[in-house]
């Protein structure tokens, strides 16, 4: 659902289409209107990263569904005219890097422009001087923001790892909106905490011939966007089909751009989410104001960030299911990059396939979790005390008959209640580690537990190993309301010592190195358990003789945690928020003090309906396939865009995750 925003220090309507770069290319190739020869797909093209250090490499990064022919395509810089270059590939996969070195070199205060093999202008970006040392990155892949990268380059795959951990505020700014139609408008927002001022700040087109114009000279009123704010105005040098409109500050470093194709803009492209996500063709403009994103999702590429779509699905209710539209929503936190992988997202399972004798309505599916041992295996907990182990085939995720074809019914301790089974993770003993909030028998009361299954005991319900009883840390959730009751333990994700001693992490409860070996009893990792309450983690160390050691709380920065999984790919710990946050996921690292701490955020693919996306799982970094590998949600609430889509019903989306 559409982000709320502030709306104040919105300038003049009308704008321009603004893209990657803002100096003129004087006596280059102009940019012709795209003729037959452009392939399909050419906007979703983008530069994703350049370096003008010693190799003078590009990368091009496809935001697309599908793949892009990029045959006879050229470059140019400031100083030369088009030249053709010697890519990794001639074809770009969706989704997918192409590398090259500039056949010219490149240097300080430089720009770099790409052309189709008819001339039409691609994408261009610019920089000052060292900006691209050691690389100049986009921060997400293909529709981020521009900034110099805090690392070694990363070329050939996800920039994620080379980004700073804090962007500057001046590249918050994005464009949000822009109009072809006529208007000309563009619009430009602010998803910072402070205000940008934009005075200096400069805009073009396509058209190599066409000077760049300051935004003040077209709009005098607008000077800053306010944090949270927008700005608009109209272009003066026109906008049409096949263009690109490239914003540049006032040094002439590229802030954001986009690029469309015909009727691309009409009756606008916007992002969606708001201020973050894809470009997609509006049901209708929204200048000055959030983006409705209420369009036909098809748009035309732009932003380098493609549109993506929303695949498979459809199949009739079985009785008794009813899905239930999400409760409550928040705003996406600034700063939040857009998903940086696949835009496509595929329905993946079928329709009302989590039914159940205690959960007869479908829904409440929730965590989910690789099993790194056999990451063919996909496992999921239901609130309603059901344990599933997942299997993929014909591309959807199904309850595996071997083990269950029905899943299993989980207890308490001695067989007893019926835990209310919200997060879970595979430990390294390969036994599933179940968070539950309370008994369902017993809905008004706490019960925040972390409970060990043996995946391999037989039977159709299974009883925990261990348990561990936590519940006495949280008196606030303890009112006797069963709301309360059930803002516990939502998720839980294991975390192996080796992460935690390899980067540093300080042991809270001794302010020195984490040692394992002070623990003897706790096995050879931490779990992470996420509390709904507030969006905090709390650390454990869950000991053999039922004890657990208690390490202390971690701020996640976000308002609620839905669910936790630590990524071998990124060797991040992730913390997922649903609607309540914006559909985000925080990545985590140990900082140089040695404390877990946010490093970045990222939004669900555009394309993904905004509900009660409580689960997360991404594949382990052994699955990856031509640089990706599958990202994996579950909808609690089995509404995807409600009745009559082909999504109602599902509970399981699959996408792609750089690897």
């Amino acid at each position: 659902m559409p982000t709320s925003h502030s709306r104040a220090g919105v300038a003049s309507a009308c704008a321009t289409a603004l893209t990657l770069s803002g100096l003129l290319l004087t006596g280059m190739l102009a940019a012709q209107p795209a003729a037959a020869a452009d392939p399909a797909g050419y906007p979703n093209v983008r530069i994703n990263e350049v370096t003008s250090s010693n190799s003078d490499t590009v990368e091009l990064y496809n935001t697309g569904s599908t793949a892009v022919s990029i045959s006879g395509w050229k470059m140019s810089d400031d100083s030369f005219s088009p030249q053709s270059f010697s890519p990794s590939s001639g074809t770009i996969p969706a989704g997918g890097f192409v590398t090259f070195n500039s056949p010219k070199g490149l240097g300080d205060s430089d720009k770099l422009v790409i052309y189709t093999s008819s001339g039409t202008v691609v994408d261009r970006v610019e920089w000052a001087t060292d900006k691209a040392k050691p690389a100049m990155v986009r921060c997400g892949d293909g529709s981020g923001t521009w900034v110099t990268a805090a690392s070694a380059s990363t070329f050939g795959a996800s920039n994620a790892s080379g980004c700073p951990s804090s962007i500057p505020a001046a590249s918050r700014a994005r464009i949000n909106e822009v109009t072809s139609n006529g208007s000309d408008t563009v619009e430009l927002y602010n998803g910072g905490t402070s205000a940008v001022s934009i005075g200096s700040w400069k805009y073009v087109d396509s058209d190599t011939s066409h000077a760049p114009v300051s935004i003040s000279s077209s709009s005098p009123s607008a000077t800053s966007i306010p944090a949270g704010g927008y700005v608009t105005f109209n272009s003066t040098i026109g906008l049409g089909d096949n263009d690109s409109v490239f914003l540049v500050d006032s040094s002439g470093n590229t802030i954001d751009s986009v690029t469309w194709a015909t009727d691309g803009a009409k009756p606008s492209d916007e992002r969606c989410a708001n201020g973050t996500g894809s470009f997609r063709t509006a049901a209708t403009a929204t200048p000055g104001s959030a983006n409705s994103c209420s369009g036909s999702g098809g748009g035309t590429g732009g932003g380098g960030t493609g549109t993506g779509q929303l695949l498979g699905g459809g199949g009739s209710l079985t009785s008794g299911c009813t899905p239930e539209a999400p409760s409550g929503s928040g705003s996406t936190p600034s700063g939040t990059l857009a998903w940086p992988g696949g835009l496509d997202v595929t329905v993946a399972d079928n329709v009302c396939a989590f039914t159940t004798s205690t959960g007869p309505e479908g829904r409440d599916l929730s965590g989910l979790a690789f099993d790194p041992a056999n990451p063919s295996v996909l496992w999921a907990a239901k609130n309603k005390n059901w344990l599933y182990k997942l299997v993929k085939s014909n591309g959807k995720w199904i309850p595996d008959a071997t083990w269950s074809a029905t899943g299993k019914q989980i207890r308490f301790a001695g067989g007893s209640g019926e835990p209310d089974a919200e997060g879970l993770t595979v430990g390294s003993n390969g036994h599933i580690y179940v968070t539950s909030e309370r008994d369902n028998t017993k809905n008004t009361a706490p019960k925040d537990t972390i409970l060990e299954f043996d995946p391999s005991a037989t039977g159709s319900t299974l009883s925990p190993v261990h348990q561990w009883d936590m519940t006495s840390q949280f008196p606030q959730l303890d009112t006797g309301s069963k709301d309360d009751a059930n803002l516990g333990f939502e998720g839980v994700g294991y975390v192996p010592d080796s992460w935690l001693t390899a980067n540093g992490w300080v042991d809270p409860l001794t302010g020195a190195a984490y040692n394992p070996a002070s623990y003897p009893l706790h096995g050879s990792g931490l779990f992470f358990a996420g509390l709904e309450w507030d969006g905090s983690l709390h650390v454990y160390g869950l000991n053999s003789d039922g004890n657990f050691t208690t390490f202390g709380r971690i701020v996640t920065g976000k308002a609620s945690v839905m669910d936790v999984t630590f990524d071998d790919g990124t060797q991040r710990l992730v913390a997922t928020c649903d609607n309540t946050c914006g559909e985000t996921h925080t990545f985590m690292k140990v900082n140089a003090s040695g404390a877990i701490v946010p490093d970045v955020t990222y939004t669900n693919p555009a394309v993904m309906p905004a509900d009660n996306l409580e689960g997360f799982a991404i594949a382990p970094a052994a699955t990856c396939v031509n640089g990706f590998r599958e990202a994996v949600w579950s909808d609690d609430g089995i509404y995807g865009f409600g009745s009559g889509s082909s999504s109602y019903g599902h509970t399981l989306y699959s996408g792609t995750f750089p690897c």
